[in-house]
């Protein structure tokens, strides 16, 4: 998928160059809304300006519109922009920017909560990405990152296979050295048929791995469990 990319944009994986197939994923993920109340049980963003930083094609902008004043959704990848903006043409109250998250395209103190949803620039290296953040969030105002939890469940264990690189308690020491709160979330993928599932795995990882995972797991469900960080500001 060639577009133009915002310089400093670190690669995604999988959306970047498989928009439809983690269309599929995010579908499939959380059917239940177990995320989503983990997030509200810690603040609300009901009547106020929520940034969602590497929004992809937009997919949770229509959500949080819902109840927020005004969405501001900012993505890297030029073309992840235009299927963005398609998604919320018809939402007065959300627009989407290119933009990087050690960059953002906003001006100080303008938004109140921040959701950033497996955005690759998170994580330990992403310093320039939080500094924008203490720049744009005004006082009193939230932000969550939410990454998998290598350390537990079905995905986790496939997610520790296709990338040992990362280590869990380095990660953890990152945010919350911080001053970032950890809150475990178990959710679950729950594709409508096997060819999805097997699709969504082959964009996660390499052949090999795909093809290991799927043939240790059977039917349609993987259970996931993830880490809500957030940080009051």
């Amino acid at each position: 998928m060639a577009a133009d990319v915002t310089p400093g944009a670190r690669p995604s994986p999988n959306i970047w160059h498989h928009p439809a197939t983690y269309e599929i994923e995010n579908r499939a993920v959380d059917p239940d809304g177990a995320l989503g109340a983990a997030m509200l049980a810690v603040d609300d963003w009901a009547g106020r300006t929520v940034l969602d930083v590497g929004c992809g094609t937009g997919f949770h902008l229509p959500w949080f519109a819902e109840t927020a004043a005004s969405v501001v959704g900012v993505e890297p990848h030029a073309d992840l922009v235009a299927l963005a903006r398609r998604r919320a043409r018809r939402l007065p109250n959300v627009t989407v920017h290119q933009g990087a998250a050690q960059s953002l395209p906003l001006p100080d103190v303008s938004v109140d909560v921040v959701h950033a949803r497996w955005a690759y620039f998170f994580g330990p290296g992403c310093e320039p990405g939080l500094a924008e953040l203490d720049r744009v969030v005004r006082r009193g105002g939230t932000a969550y990152v939410i990454d998998n939890d290598p350390t537990r469940s079905t995905f986790g264990a496939w997610f520790r296979r296709g990338y040992p690189e990362v280590d869990p308690a380095a990660v953890e020491r990152f945010w919350s050295t911080r001053g970032w709160t950890r809150v475990p979330v178990d959710l679950r993928w729950s594709f409508s048929s096997r060819a999805d599932l097997e699709a969504v795995v082959g964009i996660e990882f390499t052949p090999a791995v795909a093809d290991e995972v799927l043939a240790e797991h059977a039917g349609t469900e993987v259970d996931y469990a993830v880490n809500l960080w957030w940080r009051r500001f």
